[in-house]
């Protein structure tokens, strides 16, 4: 469907990239707003935010019984977890080819009923208007032969044929059930644009307006604007900005960095904060950062867990989604060609010239088999007496290591390689890991897709900037590059930013997102960390550390230039033997062999990033 915006002022170019958890361009302005001050403390939030509390009802029937209820859904997965095994088996049909063909059945049903439009259109009107007499009846004809006769004349603009469901229960459930899951619904809202505002990321703006009509006072819309700043352009400005001629990784002087605040960081109870001193016993020199309270958090967490079971509201939400997918496909019979045309009729754009953002693409597999082939056998060629690998203590050499596996570079092939995820990687989780092992052996991808490896990530670095170089060469192809960070380490930061820093792997059509495999339990078990609170230390220590003094960690604080968000990566089929509430331990005290839940880990991470994100705007630095 077309939709246009008409304004007085020129439209401004966004940029491709948007900070995931930031704004983009609002620490520009921090300082030009007045002195720095304290940030509004948040550490317990009593509810909805000021801002976000409802002057409705929205009390449903499960209201005080939300802990109730998600324990006993805790228990019930508990409880199928023991008897459930991995689904290592599926039919040749994968799900996704099952409803492609029943949706492909539905088209051609549909595209048989266009037939009797006329007819079908005629009967609606009349069941809808309740016309029961013959006078209604003619004068419906008539009207349908009159619209008939217009369309009949050529029209050289035509406007998109419009869809409309009357009624008030167009969701197909009880007027009852659809109030109760209205409101269920309109809480979910509720709640997550409270997280998303108090991490400072960015939430629908459609949603806020509507969640808005709901509020006792007007939400605060401003924390959701981009400020671009004005600048005046010329009709023969080009497009995209002039390239720079200097590298962003080449000022690595600690002098022209910002300079050291003094403020010292310290972890409580999982949970970082920030000092104006670097004696961090004084309690009363603590930053006042706003980060989630636990006890909220986990009755927000029993809510959303409630409502996952509710039976009215899960079908809502399953007629709802049915509904607009069919009033969409049915947008789509009307008016493809329409669409078709008005798309060519612009100028000088296509598929292959607008810009794309690719945004979940591991780094390790962001080139295709041949590239990764035609690299190795080229490194194979140049490189074959260098020392890539130690093994027992001995140096191995690139040609060593293929002769240990009794292969030559004649006899790789893309088949050989076998990097290719097909369907039977669909919901197995090891079959899609071994598939970044090049032939299926660990040492090649240590060698060549790791930036921790005995020759510092050299060939992964070279193999990325190629892929840059072409995305680059497309012009309008962006990726947003995912790197991991496992947390058994203090220095994990340190090793990542120097191996992109010095080998430039710096591109405008590539952003990084960082990703943190929830591990927690198998290097508990080698004894690389001790209690919980060790692993977050490793990810967020260093992060606080080079936002207060970027020349602590001078590449660090280039590299996080351009990183964009975290992800939390993990096998989701593998069942959760904790349930996370109050009396769960701090992750200080988490010693145990098992891993903690999901969403054990989604708190202490969000908690973490939501200091983190304030105290970057406070100083003026980029969100992560």
């Amino acid at each position: 469907m077309s939709s246009s915006v008409t304004s007085g002022t020129t439209n401004k170019p966004l940029s491709p990239y948007k900070k995931r958890g930031s704004l983009q361009y609002a620490t520009s302005t921090v300082d030009a707003r007045g002195p720095r001050r304290l940030l509004t403390s948040q550490h317990s939030l009593p509810g909805i935010p000021v801002a976000l509390k409802q002057s409705i009802d929205l009390r449903t029937s499960m209201d005080g019984k939300y802990k109730e209820i998600a324990e006993e859904l805790f228990s019930r997965s508990l409880a199928e977890s023991e008897m459930r095994s991995a689904p290592y088996e599926f039919p040749e049909d994968s799900p996704i080819e099952q409803l492609e063909e029943k949706r492909h059945r539905l088209e051609r049903q549909i595209s048989q009923d266009v037939k009797f439009e006329p007819d079908i259109l005629l009967r609606a009107k009349q069941d809808f208007m309740k016309t029961d007499s013959a006078t209604d009846l003619e004068f419906m004809k008539e009207q349908s032969e009159a619209s008939d006769q217009q369309e009949r004349e050529p029209v050289t603009e035509r406007e998109y044929q419009r869809v409309t469901i009357s009624g008030e229960e167009k969701c197909g459930v009880p007027f009852t059930d659809l109030l109760d899951a209205a409101k269920c619904v309109v809480k979910a809202l509720f709640i997550r644009q409270k997280y998303m505002s108090l991490s400072l990321q960015s939430f629908c703006r459609t949603t806020t307006r509507y969640l808005q009509e709901l509020s006792e006072r007007p939400l605060d819309l401003d924390i959701y604007e981009e400020e671009i700043p004005e600048t005046s352009t010329n009709a023969d400005a080009t497009v995209h900005p002039p390239a720079s001629d200097k590298h962003p990784y080449e000022n690595q002087d600690p002098t022209s960095m910002p300079s050291d605040m003094g403020y010292g960081c310290k972890m409580v109870n999982g949970v970082m904060h920030v000092y104006t001193t670097r004696d961090v016993m004084e309690k009363n020199t603590e930053l006042d950062l706003p980060y989630p309270d636990l006890q909220e958090y986990i009755a927000d967490m029993n809510i959303m867990m409630a409502l996952i079971i509710n039976g009215p509201v899960k079908s809502f939400c399953y007629r709802r989604l049915q509904y607009l997918s069919s009033k969409f496909q049915m947008h789509i019979l009307l008016n493809e060609m329409k669409e078709l045309a008005a798309q060519k009729k612009v100028p000088h754009r296509d598929f292959y010239n607008i810009r794309k953002v690719d945004t979940h693409i591991h780094a390790s597999s962001c080139m295709n088999q041949k590239h990764l082939l035609r690299f190795i056998k080229r490194a194979m060629k140049k490189y074959p007496k260098e020392i890539v690998h130690v093994e027992r203590g001995k140096g191995q050499t690139l040609m060593e290591v293929f002769e240990s596996m009794n292969l030559t570079a004649f006899d790789l092939s893309v088949d050989t390689l076998d990097m290719h995820a097909d369907r039977n990687t669909f919901h197995r989780f090891d079959k899609f890991n071994a598939k970044y092992n090049p032939i299926g052996e660990s040492i090649l991808r240590e060698i060549f897709i790791k930036t921790d490896n005995y020759i510092k990530g050299k060939y992964f670095g070279h193999i990325i900037k190629e892929v840059m170089a072409d995305l680059e060469e497309s012009k309008y192809q962006n990726v947003e590059l995912r790197l991991s960070i496992y947390g058994r380490s203090r220095d994990e930061w340190d090793k990542l930013a120097k191996w992109a820093v010095k080998y430039q792997v710096f591109s405008n059509n590539v952003r990084w997102l960082v990703q943190i495999p929830r591990l927690f339990d198998v290097y508990h078990t080698k004894r690389q960390l001790s209690t919980f609170q060790k692993l977050l230390e490793n990810i967020f220590m260093p992060l606080f550390e080079v936002t207060i003094s970027p020349s602590s960690h001078p590449e660090l604080h280039l590299f996080l230039q351009h990183v964009v968000g975290f992800d939390s990566v993990d096998d989701e089929s593998k069942p959760e033997l904790h349930i996370f509430n109050m009396d769960s331990p701090l992750p200080a005290k988490w010693t145990e062999e098992d891993n903690p839940p999901y969403s054990y880990y989604l708190y202490y991470m969000y908690a973490n990033m939501t200091v983190l994100n304030h105290l970057r705007r406070y100083v003026n630095h980029t969100f992560i």
